[in-house]
């Protein structure tokens, strides 16, 4: 079994920047100010600027002189581009994980049974986290820190997220497609990998 995520306060922070941009609270060009998000929280101003150095790195948000830190201006393009790599690194992972899935896919399961009643209730916001949280877990269980950390440090959860909910990208049913990964894992299939990577190319938003 893996163990569960526990989150730093900069991750937990970085989410509520990323929830407020998603949500428009931030809108693009829309200046996001340090010290109010530190008041709103009740932490120091350091975590929040870690936080946001990290948004910086993954170009959600951009710095400037005098300007303070802003909201880019993402376009469909700059959502479509993260799915190439995706695809690529959890094909690794997908290769890397299927003997370990295929003896326990619990990680996975728990997921797509959250995916099938967000599906029932048109339920956008469990969609997306279910989503995300199925492929990291999927990620997770290749045992490798160091493609986890490639994962996770590309910011693939915030950028699928985004595309998602912005570029409305629709799957026909969010938990069938990834219950078909799961029996794929399941089944020891020899071209798991390639299915993953079918898999993920075929998430990707048409802008």
């Amino acid at each position: 079994m893996v163990p569960p995520v526990v989150h730093s306060l900069r991750e937990q922070i970085r989410e509520h920047i990323v929830e407020g941009i998603v949500s428009g609270r931030w809108k693009p060009g829309e200046r996001i100010v340090e010290r109010r998000i530190a008041v709103e929280l009740e932490v120091s101003q350091t975590p929040v600027r870690e936080a946001l150095r990290e948004l910086e790195a993954l170009r959600l948000i951009e710095s400037a002189p005098n300007k303070g830190v802003r909201v880019r201006n993402l376009t469909a393009a700059d959502l479509e581009e993260i799915y190439p790599v995706r695809a690529g690194l959890e094909q690794i992972a997908a290769e890397l994980a299927c003997g370990r899935l295929a003896e326990d896919v619990s990680a996975l399961e728990g997921h797509v049974a959250r995916l099938y009643e967000a599906d029932r209730a048109g339920d956008g916001e469990a969609q997306v986290r279910h989503t995300v949280a199925f492929h990291r877990e999927l990620v997770r269980a290749s045992g490798n820190s160091v493609l986890l950390h490639t994962w996770e440090s590309l910011g693939i959860g915030v950028w699928t997220a985004l595309a998602i909910r912005w570029l409305g990208t629709r799957q026909q049913s969010y938990a069938e497609e990834h219950e078909a990964v799961v029996e794929a894992f399941r089944r020891r299939d020899p071209r798991i990998g390639e299915l993953v990577k079918e898999h993920v190319l075929g998430c990707a938003p048409r802008a």
